[in-house]
């Protein structure tokens, strides 16, 4: 009996030693660790992302568009803006000549009876858009209204002119007569001469500063240095049209003068 006992004992014994080994052997599947090469291998993409949006975003730093890095060029408005001065101030000093050659200077010339200003129907007209105006000879003007009722006011127009002209009617035109150029009538010339210069000079300035102004709008997108060269520029612009333009009254005052000491000599030799 208690052999058969010790039998079973040693059969029970053998049995549960047989459960253990058999559970030890089996297969636990666990997921890699964070650390582990296995985990790298398995999760590599999804851990390259998560550590590519970290880069991108720690501690505020936002990501970079190529678009966005990309700073263009301001264009480069010197040529235009000198060029735009240029036409403007050019255009002053031709009006300019213009406006002296209508000066009588000892001879008669269509020219110089065109800043005269006729005042008919209420309104003022420059007179050569109402008369045609013709040289008899070197000394005299022929002005044919094209409409005679205007006749009177052309005639009181061209008295209060400060050309010294004492015109005279002769049926359906005016005759002017050019005196000979008086010391006051050379004083009061040259006055006119100077301010026409002025006047058109201011012309100049206007273009200069206009220049200056489109600099100005422009200069944020434009280095510094650009910026205060094309100034330069259009101050040294400015200089050469006004200096043209002094040049020009210079020159037309040296004619008036000139040309009355020979009118003067003249009339004696012919005396």
């Amino acid at each position: 009996m208690a052999l058969l006992f010790r039998r079973g004992a040693a059969l029970a014994a053998r049995s549960f030693r047989a459960a253990a080994a058999s559970s030890s052997s089996t297969t636990v599947h666990r997921l890699p660790a964070a650390g582990s090469v296995a985990g790298a291998g398995e999760f590599a993409p999804a851990r390259l992302f998560i550590l590519e949006n970290r880069r991108g975003f720690a501690k505020g730093k936002k990501s970079k568009d190529d678009r966005g890095d990309t700073v263009q060029a301001a264009p480069d408005i010197g040529p235009t803006v000198k060029s735009a001065a240029s036409s403007q101030m050019d255009a002053a000093v031709i009006a300019l000549s213009r406006e002296l050659s209508k000066l009588r200077s000892g001879r008669a010339s269509p020219g110089m009876l065109d800043h005269i200003m006729v005042e008919t129907a209420g309104t003022k007209v420059a007179l050569n858009r109402i008369a045609v105006v013709s040289v008899l000879d070197s000394h005299t003007l022929s002005v044919m209204p094209y409409d005679p009722a205007s006749m009177k006011s052309i005639e009181h127009a061209i008295i209060s002119s400060p050309l010294g002209i004492n015109p005279t009617p002769d049926g359906n035109r005016i005759i002017a007569a050019i005196p000979p150029l008086t010391k006051e009538n050379i004083q009061a010339l040259c006055k006119v001469v100077t301010k026409s210069a002025e006047d058109f000079k201011q012309g100049i300035r206007r273009a200069r500063q206009k220049a200056l102004d489109t600099i100005k709008k422009s200069a944020s997108g434009m280095p510094k240095d650009d910026v205060k060269r094309l100034e330069k520029e259009i101050e040294e612009l400015t200089k050469k049209f006004i200096k043209t333009a002094d040049d020009m009254c210079k020159a037309k005052e040296k004619e008036i003068i000139q040309n009355s000491e020979v009118t003067r000599a003249g009339s004696l030799v012919a005396f």
